[in-house]
């Protein structure tokens, strides 16, 4: 009799053990996303310090040669609006997904709806 309650014991023992052990190795998967997802969310915002100005001043450029281009052909419209389309188009900024690689980033805008 008091060894079929000792094995109870040493069987809960192992179990609450075994339980434990599972619960701080999912805690130890956690901080390790945890740390990762910061780490992506702080390269993402270093990123986008360089990406931003050089989105925009590329923006900006854009502006102008197209407004130059429009002057310069006499009016021609299409002309001006290639130009502004690629320039003024694209993403101002990244995104945690495109520094993952997960979606595209367009630095330039396309004229075709499907890019």
């Amino acid at each position: 009799m008091k060894q079929g309650k000792f094995a109870r014991i040493v069987v809960v023992v192992v179990v609450a053990g075994l339980l434990a052990g599972m619960s701080s190795m999912a805690r130890a998967d956690d901080v390790a996303r945890a740390k990762n997802e910061a780490g992506v969310g702080l390269a993402t915002a270093v990123a986008n310090l360089f990406y931003i100005p050089a989105k925009i001043g590329y923006a900006l450029i854009g502006g102008v040669t197209g407004g130059l281009g429009y002057l310069l052909t006499g009016g021609n419209m299409e002309v001006a609006q290639r130009v502004w389309v690629s320039s003024f188009g694209g993403d101002y900024i990244i995104s945690q997904q495109q520094l993952k690689g997960n979606e595209p980033l367009r630095f330039s805008g396309s004229a075709d709806p499907d890019m």
